[in-house]
């Protein structure tokens, strides 16, 4: 028995079209707004297009950012910054309070026993800006805390020497001038007693001696003494490139890949047979 079709008119044209505007991608839509580019792409080329300069530096910058701050939050990076404020206060204040005994050695004994005493202590902090420009100059320390480091080692300094020149009787030990030859292996030792005396006679000196030397020798032994030293690393040193990766990619001569591979039972069995 036929079934008798229907004779309403919406019945047969189906099911009635959504009024919601329909979204192709790449394409305008009323409901999320004008279109925009693929990542990678140029609009109106459906995503195949070259990049985006501008788009990629923007990116690199809002990484960069949120990497900074991250480090700046961070309570491992303020604390670094503190001990390093704290040890070289305590270093500077030691030696220009040994400063004032007639024995010349009396300097160089006091550095010599604060330095192991703050290693021992504050976690091994530099406490020397040559020593910190070394370590960035080898990239052993990164660009801010190498920065921040130097801002905190150069305050603590200063505030070393403004409490040794109240408590001392005079400014004659403060400066730079003895034990023997005048020499100031710590450039912070040298930059308190001269923003607090204002006597600014040769400081360059004491920059520029103690910097390059530390620079040197880091570089020696990072690029020629060390144990993982190669021709490879100081050419991506020279090259500003990356040092850990090439460190990570060339093997070094102790390691198993360095060897030559045995042989095959099959060779090993050639001259037996």
């Amino acid at each position: 028995m036929l079934r008798a079709r229907s004779h309403d008119p919406a019945a047969r044209q189906g099911p009635a079209p959504s009024s919601a505007p329909s979204c192709t991608p790449g394409a305008p839509c009323a409901r999320r707004g004008p279109s925009l580019p693929a990542p990678g792409g140029v609009a109106g080329r459906g995503g195949g297009g070259a990049p985006f300069p501008g788009v990629l530096r923007a990116c690199l910058a809002r990484s960069c950012a949120m990497a900074l701050g991250e480090e700046l939050r961070s309570g491992c990076f303020w604390r670094g910054v503190l001990a390093e404020a704290a040890a070289t206060l305590i270093f500077v204040g030691v030696v220009l309070g040994a400063s004032v005994a007639p024995a010349p050695l009396a300097p160089a004994l006091a550095g010599g026993l604060v330095a192991g005493a703050l290693a021992c202590t504050l976690g091994a902090p530099q406490a020397n800006p040559a020593l910190t420009l070394a370590l960035l100059c080898t990239r052993k320390l990164g660009a801010l805390r190498g920065a921040a480091g130097l801002l905190a080692q150069c305050a603590g300094a200063v505030l070393a020497s403004a409490a040794a020149r109240l408590a001392l009787p005079d400014d004659a030990s403060l400066v730079t001038r003895g034990p023997f030859s005048g020499g100031s292996m710590n450039p912070a030792r040298s930059l308190g007693p001269a923003v607090v005396t204002g006597i600014w006679d040769d400081h360059w000196v004491y920059w520029l001696g103690p910097v390059l030397g530390a620079v040197l020798a880091g570089l020696s032994y990072e690029f020629v003494f060390a144990p993982s030293a190669s021709r490879e690393k100081l050419g991506a040193c020279l090259a500003c490139r990356d040092v850990a990766l090439v460190e990570t990619t060339s093997p070094s001569p102790s390691s198993p890949s360095a060897r030559s591979p045995p042989a095959p039972p099959a060779e090993r069995g050639q001259g037996t047979a």
